[in-house]
């Protein structure tokens, strides 16, 4: 879908990296500007998932020979990906003024936490910070347990890498269309809190509590997580009653007259204590036998190697195995084209042939990366 599409890739920290993957799997030419030397985060893989389907050339930002080349690359780019912190890329003289009259349709995109002019702006931080004070992780717990979300995934994937892919797909968009280019301030604490507007519409009707626990959807017992007897857990979101009735039908209570309750908060606290109960006393495979294949909206809670396993993957081929490596295949899918997992380059591997494009303004070869 990208095909033709240059973006420069200079390597930081998961979202960056995270978003210019997600650009590859689309078809885009990504070079990657690996660090010389070393990874930028000790203890990454030499290959890496995120760097799929990328071209890599390793160069030292600090000397004038490999400078003058990140110059000229971004310069031949449509996209540019950074995600130092504010004033860095300007201190390389690699800042987006720089590239003005050589490559006026540039898409710049830059990732941070906090933003490129904020108070914090300067100020580390990682995702869960980001997401506490952008309001984004204050739901992410049961009632009286400290709020706790899967690790880099709501604010460095979600409110970061996904808000960054978004704004440079709609930069390119613009730039064809008028032939100026735009600087994309993608900060992990306005993407968190722009994905909150969902909750916000339900707290328009009433139905978000500012405590914990007592919201439409982290109040009721059909909106759990429950432990099972063998320490695996299940799954429970049946919002609507078609489905929650199913669910009750399941279990056999379909005739319990508390049950049959299903918007009552004053039951919430003894119906999910029921059923904590009730789920605890048989093992995760139990229950999942029970509810596969219905509208109850009930599902195990599965790890990457049994989510690979599952049926589910057999049909939909998500989790893959490719160089050694799990994975998630790319997403989403379309109907023109048949994705192929691409290898992940080593750290500059690509640097001939990259130079040698540069010097000959050739197009990149398709076929490598």
């Amino acid at each position: 879908m990208l095909s033709g599409i240059r973006i420069i890739e200079v390597e930081g920290l998961g979202p960056g990296p995270f978003a210019a993957m997600l650009l590859a799997d689309l078809g885009a030419d990504v070079i990657t500007i690996h660090r010389k030397g070393q990874p930028a985060v000790p203890g990454m893989p030499e290959q890496s998932v995120l760097d799929r389907g990328k071209r890599s050339i390793d160069l030292n930002l600090k000397d004038t020979a490999d400078l003058d080349i990140a110059r000229r690359l971004i310069a031949s780019a449509d996209a540019l990906i950074e995600g130092f912190r504010p004033g860095v890329m300007e201190k390389l003289g690699l800042g987006p003024d720089t590239f003005n009259a050589s490559n006026p349709k540039l898409v710049y995109g830059r990732m941070t936490g906090w933003g490129q002019d904020s108070p914090l702006s300067a100020t580390a931080g990682h995702d869960l910070n980001y997401i506490s004070l952008s309001g984004a992780l204050w739901y992410a717990s049961a009632a009286g347990q400290p709020p706790q979300t899967p690790a880099t995934l709501v604010g460095d994937i979600g409110g970061g890498a996904m808000y960054l892919v978004a704004g440079i797909l709609a930069g390119l968009l613009n730039a064809q269309r008028t032939g100026q280019g735009t600087v994309v301030d993608a900060a992990i604490y306005d993407g968190s809190a722009h994905m909150m507007n969902l909750l916000m519409s339900m707290r328009q009707s009433g139905n978000l509590s500012e405590t914990r626990g007592h919201s439409l959807l982290d109040g009721p017992h059909w909106s759990r997580t429950y432990a099972c007897l063998d320490g695996g857990f299940m799954t429970v979101q049946c919002l609507e009653p078609k489905f929650y009735a199913e669910f009750l039908q399941k279990l056999g209570l379909t005739d319990d007259p508390e049950f049959k309750n299903q918007y009552v908060p004053a039951l919430w606290p003894k119906l999910t204590q029921r059923l904590t109960d009730l789920f605890a006393s048989k093992p995760r495979a139990h229950w999942a036998d029970i509810f596969q294949g219905s509208d109850a909206c009930v599902a195990p809670v599965l790890d990457p190697v049994e989510a690979q396993a599952h049926p589910m993957n057999a049909a939909r081929h998500t989790w893959i195995d490719h160089d050694g490596a799990l994975q998630a295949a790319a997403a989403p899918r379309f109907s023109t084209e048949t994705w192929q997992p691409k290898t992940s380059p080593r750290r500059g591997e690509h640097r001939q042939d990259i130079l040698d494009q540069l010097s000959t303004n050739a197009p990149p070869d398709p076929s490598l990366g």
